[in-house]
């Protein structure tokens, strides 16, 4: 589990079958690699993945064929680009952003990036298997950056975060150009909310919130 604060920048290039190598090339890096171990996760452009090997700046993970399909670490157009990373998530550890858990839900592509005069506001395109849990207010995570949807079109099927420069700066979302894919999560609770409201099967009764049963349960 992950809180979408990302702690550094590196790249990743692939060493051959279902091996990369990801470098850190940002100054941060010892926030991460002074804890790093054999099996910790690492999300990497908000992918959850396994540390197999320690390097002096870096590590080597594998990434299956179905990761690269479902994500943009396989971007042949781009295959040492730069991405975000972000250790998992402690016990007594901050929650800065939101819980993520590294489980990319679809692709999406950058519509827009414009520069005001506190933030850079982003739009993106969000598949269906995810622009049922976007809500505006709500949170959202983009390459593994916790960000909060600061509007949402769904006769688009585009939101709009705004982005801090901080977080800007920091991270590879200033590499991004309109065109650019990446990966989206959607919040964990929606989710869970979508599962206890949807109608389901359940020893032969259909299982379902309604308000009836809410009223019956105390919830009025």
């Amino acid at each position: 589990m992950f809180t979408g604060l990302v702690q550094a920048i590196g790249t990743m290039k692939p060493l051959g079958g279902d091996s990369w190598q990801i470098t850190f090339v940002s100054q941060s890096a010892d926030v991460i690699m002074q804890d790093l171990a054999y099996g910790d996760s690492v999300a990497v452009d908000g992918v959850c993945l396994t540390v197999e090997k320690i390097l002096d700046n870096g590590f080597v993970a594998t990434a299956s064929p179905e990761t690269l399909r479902r994500t943009t670490l396989g971007d042949e157009q781009n295959p040492e680009h730069y991405v975000n990373l972000e250790p998992s998530l402690r016990v007594g550890g901050k929650v800065g952003g939101h819980f993520v858990m590294g489980h990319v839900d679809g692709i999406g592509q950058l519509v827009t990036a414009e520069q005001t005069a506190s933030s850079w506001e982003m739009t993106f395109t969000a598949p269906d298997a995810i622009a049922r849990y976007i809500v505006p207010k709500g949170s959202i995570a983009v390459n593994g950056i916790s960000l909060t949807v600061a509007a949402y079109e769904p006769e688009l099927s585009q939101f709009t975060v705004a982005v801090i420069p901080l977080t800007y700066d920091e991270t590879n979302l200033r590499d991004l150009v309109p065109g650019s894919w990446v990966n989206l999560e959607g919040d964990i609770l929606g989710k869970y909310v979508e599962k206890f409201l949807s109608p389901g099967q359940q020893g032969g009764k259909t299982d379902m919130v309604t308000p009836e049963f809410l009223a019956e349960h105390g919830y009025v």
